[in-house]
C-alpha cells in the first residue's frame, strides 16, 4: 500500500510556518498529487489551486486530494501527455487569526503645521470566500503574504483618508476632531480590505504635532495657560535647562534685576522692606 503524502503547515523542526503576522502561506512542494492529504488546522483555511484555477477551500481537518471529475484535455495535453495529464496542485493556506499592522506618516493642518499619525488596526479572514477572495486579487510575494505588506497596500488609503479632514482643520482643533478621522479612516479602509477579502476589525487613530516645541506648548495649555503663558512658561522651562537664575521670572512676566536677589517679586519685597 502506498504512503500518502501528508501536507500541513509545520516545518520539519516542528515549528508552524503560519506564525503572527503570517497571512498566507504557499506550499512550496511539488509534490502534492491526486491521493495527498491535505491537514488544516482549526485556525487556517486551506486554498487549493491547479493549473490557476480554484478548485476547493478546506475548513478545519484532513481531506484527499482528487483529480477533478472532468479534466481539461486540449489538443497540448494530448500531444505531450498522450491524453493523461500529470495533474499537480497547489495549497495556499490562510491564516484565520487576527492580524494587527500600524500604518504611519505626516499630515498638514489647515496652517500647514506638520502632523505625525499612527493607526494601529486589526483585521482577519471570516469564510472560505473570503479567502478565496485573497487569493485572487493579492499578488504572492514568493511563498508568503504577511500583514505587512497588506498594511503596504492600505497606507496611501489611510493617507487620503487623514488628510480629507486634517487639511481643511485648524491645527489646534485636529483633536477634538479624532472620532470623526476615525470613522472616516475606518470606513475608507474597510472598503478598499473587502476586495481582498479582509475584515477590518478595529482602528485606533493617533494624532499628534511633528514638531517638539508646537508638542510642548500643546501640552502646557492643556493645563489652562493662555498661548502667551504657554510660551513664557516654555521659554522658562528652557532656560531653567541651562541654568538661567531669570527662568521664574519669565515663567511669571516679572522682570529681572540683577542687583537684586534676582526671584519674582524681589524689587518689591526690598523695597518694603
Amino acid at each position: 500500500m502506498a504512503i500518502r503524502d501528508v501536507i500541513y503547515t509545520l516545518l520539519p523542526d516542528g515549528t508552524e510556518v503560519m506564525g503572527p503576522g503570517i497571512l498566507l502561506w504557499h506550499h512550496p512542494g511539488s509534490s502534492i498529487i491526486s491521493g495527498s492529504l491535505l491537514t488544516v488546522e482549526s485556525n487556517h483555511f486551506c486554498v487549493l489551486k491547479a493549473r490557476g484555477a480554484v478548485l476547493n477551500v478546506y475548513d478545519t481537518g484532513q481531506y484527499p486530494v482528487s483529480t477533478p471529475d472532468k479534466p481539461i484535455l486540449g489538443s497540448f495535453t494530448v500531444a505531450f501527455f498522450g491524453g493523461n495529464a500529470p495533474w499537480q496542485y497547489e495549497a495556499l493556506y490562510v491564516n484565520r487569526a487576527k492580524m494587527r499592522t500600524k500604518a504611519t506618516g505626516l499630515a498638514l493642518s489647515l496652517e500647514m503645521a506638520e502632523l505625525g499619525y499612527e493607526v494601529d488596526y486589526c483585521f482577519h479572514i471570516a469564510s472560505k470566500d473570503d479567502a478565496v477572495a485573497l487569493v485572487t486579487h493579492m499578488p504572492v510575494d514568493g511563498h508568503v503574504i504577511t500583514a505587512a505588506q497588506v498594511n503596504d497596500y492600505a497606507t496611501p488609503v489611510v493617507e487620503q483618508a487623514i488628510n480629507q479632514i486634517v487639511q481643511v482643520t485648524p491645527f489646534e482643533s485636529v483633536n477634538e476632531r479624532i472620532h470623526d478621522i476615525t470613522d472616516m479612516v475606518k470606513s475608507h479602509l474597510q472598503d478598499f480590505l473587502k476586495v481582498f477579502g479582509i475584515t477590518l476589525d478595529a482602528v485606533k487613530v493617533l494624532i499628534r504635532p511633528q514638531d517638539e516645541r508646537l508638542r510642548a506648548l500643546m501640552t502646557l495649555k492643556a493645563f489652562g495657560l493662555s498661548e502667551i503663558e504657554a510660551v513664557r512658561y516654555y521659554t522658562a522651562m528652557l532656560m531653567a535647562q541651562k541654568g538661567i537664575v531669570s527662568a521664574p521670572n519669565m515663567a511669571v512676566g516679572a522682570p529681572y534685576n540683577p542687583g537684586l536677589l534676582g526671584w519674582p517679586g524681589a524689587a518689591n519685597g526690598a523695597k518694603d522692606g
